[in-house]
Order: C-alpha cells, then sequence, then structure tokens
C-alpha cells in the first residue's frame, strides 16, 4: 500500500459511529477527549466549534471539520467563549437525546452529520500524529472536489433507505476519512509529512517500502528506486522523514506486525515472513526493542483492549433536538 493508507490502517478500527443531527434555536454541546478522531459535516445551516485551548472556528454549509486526536470540544449554534461554553454546555450524549436548550421559533435550522473514527493511538504512524487539533475543510467553489462528492454520496444515503445502504455507509464514512487527510496534505503550508511526500526522492523511497515491506531492501536499493546516490538518499530522507531510510523500514516493519497481531490470527512465524524478518525470533527481538514486550503478550493485550469495541457495527442514527422534530 501507499503511505497515507497504510499510516490510516495501522490504527483503524472497525467501523464509524455516527449520527445525523436536525436542531434549531439555542444549543450547545460538549463532548470530552476520548481515544479515535471525530468529525463534522454541515449538511445545512451553521455551527461554532471550540476545542478545548483553541480558537473558535465558524462551520458553514458544506464544511468539513476532523478531530484527528479526539480533542474535547464545545459545539453550539453561535459564537461562544470557554467562559460560556462552561455555563451552557450540555453533553453530548444528553444534547443527541433532545434534552438540551429549547428551540427558538423561527431560526434557521442546522442540520450536521457527526460521528466518530475509532482508534488504536498506541502505534500511531508520525503522519497521523501531526496532523493538527483541527482539520477544518471550508465548502469553496472548485477545492476539495473529491470530498465535496463523498459528502453528497454521504448526504444521498442518508436521505432515503436504499439496498446496500448498510455497506455502503462505513464505506463512504471511511473514504470521507481518506479525503479529509488528502485534502489536509493539499492545503498544508507547513509540516513534514506533507513535504516528503511531495519530494520526488524521498517518496520514492517511502513508496517502495510501503508496496514491499518484506522485499530485501537495501539503502543501495532504495536509492537505485529513487533514482539518485546513496548520500542523496540518505540526506533527503533523514531530513525530511526524521530517521535514516533503513531505520524507518526497521520501525515500519514492526508496525507492521503489530497491526497483524492485532488484526489475524496469523502464527508469528508467518507475520515475520509477512514483514520481512527471516525468523520470528529476529522479529520477537525487533518487537520487543520497539514495544518493550513481547509480541505474544502485545496481541493479548490488544485483543483485551479491543474486546468492549471490536468491530463496532456501523451506528447511523437520526437525532432531532430542541423543537426541530420532523417525523
Amino acid at each position: 500500500m501507499d503511505v497515507v493508507s497504510d499510516a490510516i490502517s495501522a490504527v483503524h478500527l472497525g467501523h464509524p459511529w455516527f449520527h445525523r443531527v436536525r436542531t434549531s434555536g439555542s444549543w450547545c454541546a460538549r463532548l470530552d477527549p476520548y481515544d479515535g478522531a471525530g468529525f463534522y459535516v454541515v449538511l445545512k445551516g451553521s455551527s461554532w466549534l471550540l476545542t478545548d485551548g483553541g480558537a473558535p472556528v465558524t462551520l458553514g454549509v458544506g464544511d468539513a471539520v476532523l478531530l484527528p486526536h479526539g480533542t474535547g470540544h464545545v459545539i453550539a449554534d453561535s459564537p461562544i467563549d470557554t467562559a460560556v461554553a462552561e455555563e451552557k454546555a450540555v453533553p453530548f450524549e444528553q444534547w443527541l437525546m433532545g434534552t438540551g436548550t429549547r428551540a427558538r421559533p423561527g431560526r434557521d435550522e442546522t442540520e450536521l452529520l457527526c460521528g466518530k473514527y475509532w482508534l488504536d493511538c498506541s502505534r500511531m504512524h508520525p503522519l497521523m500524529a501531526e496532523l493538527p487539533e483541527v482539520v477544518h475543510l471550508p465548502s469553496r467553489v472548485g477545492s476539495h472536489l473529491e470530498l465535496r462528492a463523498a459528502i453528497d454520496l454521504l448526504a444521498g444515503e442518508l436521505d432515503e433507505v436504499r439496498p446496500g445502504s448498510c455497506v455502503a455507509l462505513p464505506s463512504l464514512l471511511d473514504l470521507l476519512l481518506v479525503y479529509m487527510i488528502r485534502s489536509w496534505m493539499t492545503e498544508a503550508t507547513s509540516g513534514a509529512w506533507p513535504t516528503a511526500l511531495g519530494d520526488p526522492v524521498t517518496a520514492a523511497a517511502l513508496r517502495a517500502m510501503h508496496s514491499k515491506p518484506a522485499a530485501r531492501w537495501s539503502i543501495d536499493r532504495l536509492a537505485a528506486e529513487a533514482g539518485v546516490s546513496r548520500p542523496t538518499l540518505a540526506r533527503r530522507f533523514t531530513t525530511l522523514v526524521g530517521r535514516p531510510p533503513m531505520a524507518y523500514l526497521t520501525w515500519w516493519r514492526v508496525i507492521l506486525a503489530a497491526t497483524l497481531l492485532r488484526d489475524t490470527k496469523e502464527t508469528l512465524a508467518t507475520i515475520a515472513d509477512r514483514v520481512g524478518y527471516g525468523s520470528p525470533y529476529a522479529l520477537s527481538h525487533a518487537f520487543e526493542r520497539e514495544f518493550g514486550t513481547t509480541p505474544g503478550r502485545y496481541r493479548a493485550k490488544a485483543a483485551e483492549r479491543s474486546a468492549p469495541t471490536a468491530s463496532p457495527q456501523p451506528t447511523s442514527k437520526q437525532a432531532d433536538v430542541g423543537n426541530s422534530v420532523r417525523q
């Protein structure tokens, strides 16, 4: 796979949870920090988002926002500051149940698609870790066309029950995550990973390692893939990625092994072969050096950690808040 796909797959668990919310009047809801990534898409109206320690963000129709680190936040119908949020905000789940403040007649309705992606943050790829607390992607004519198309498809699936919706909805939500990250990378003016993936030499070496992690890579072979000399590859790769090419490859192989331990029942010998280690012993040694535990203990702990939410089924609920209930 490619770097972005691998970075997402390494942490992504099960299916996303989501709600479609229709609300009007005065409302203000708080969601505490959590393990995962949250998102909002404004389908109608407008709202304001205030993260813990951040500045308010205005959200308009068609805007998408990703909270990749599960940052605690408040979302409301009007501009807010920390003092107002502390006074007015009700717990998010309570707000979804329709027990928040009552709607004021005549106010325009707001419609939101909101939800969470379940993430295993114990093996976060640096590309994911580098994402800002808030990725705000405003709706602008001619920009983020793929993201806009995904939002339109989601809205269409939510408007009516169609054959195959149970498969289409979670797939479209996963696609939404990819497009939000891709759009951020397109617009990012700083950050190591957008720069690294935009550099043809570094990107070529990364593409080679991620497409064939078990191959017998050497610095010479990677330099040949990138079409440069060994010193040039080593210098550019290390500067942009933060570690030398072979060190990155070793790290990625262990991360990939951890993903396979978590998501499959394959034997350690099979996993070792898939990620480029000559024996289970060699993989165990590298794994323990990176994670401080053995592969067997890691697998057991991962199973315990994911048991309550293992492969959560996609939740599609329509919530009408305040006086905006529709039959």
